[in-house]
């Protein structure tokens, strides 16, 4: 069995959303991140840090978004949700993936925290390069990784989602707006937001 450990209004977001674009069963736990002195001790022994998300398929612990993505899509080929190796769009789904994880991610909570750097002392660089090469890539390709699909978006998408209609650190760009158009108009998109806002208040009622 497949268990997602989970937290409502997070950056689990994402991979909730992969699931349900997968469609195969899983069993979820949720890990309350924002209790008084985080989660339990006891979850470093799926998450070192205590962070979401994190998955154990059947007894194989994968964590990081990027290497979850990557490990479900190739547990469930059958999706069509990761270009295959030699694929074309192979390099492009890789990259964006990653992307997500490496710069995206940082960007959004540096902006968030309002922390000044020096972009050349750090791995991801400037807010302004990412979103001009995000506003680029998406004004000439409709998708992560091209012309479909992929399981990268429920990454992108999910950040460029949180950084700019929750974080408000993104720019309401005409090419992220209609991105963001593509992408909620998915079923398991919709099934992911209402799933994650039941389990959040749920939480807040308990």
């Amino acid at each position: 069995m497949l268990t997602f450990y989970h937290a409502p209004h997070s950056r689990s977001l994402s991979v909730l959303w992969l699931l349900e674009e997968l469609g195969q069963p899983y069993a979820m736990e949720l890990v309350d991140i924002r209790a008084e002195g985080g989660p339990p001790e006891s979850y470093r022994a799926i998450q070192p840090h205590k962070k979401v998300p994190a998955i154990v398929d059947d007894g194989t612990v994968v964590t990081e978004r990027a290497a979850i993505c990557l490990y479900l899509t190739e547990r469930f080929p059958q999706a069509g949700l990761a270009p295959a190796v030699g694929d074309a769009d192979r390099a492009a789904f890789l990259t964006r993936l990653v992307y997500s994880d490496a710069v995206l991610d940082p960007i959004i909570a540096t902006a968030m925290h309002k922390l000044h750097y020096d972009p050349r002392g750090f791995s991801f660089g400037s807010h302004a390069d990412t979103i001009a090469n995000l506003a680029k890539w998406l004004g000439e390709h409709p998708y992560a990784a091209g012309e479909r699909f992929t399981a990268a978006d429920t990454q992108l998408g999910a950040g460029i989602h949180f950084g700019m209609t929750v974080a408000g650190v993104l720019p309401r760009l005409p090419v992220f707006e209609a991105y963001m158009g593509r992408m909620v108009e998915r079923p398991a998109l919709q099934r992911t937001m209402r799933k994650d806002q039941d389990l959040a208040t749920g939480l807040r009622q308990a």
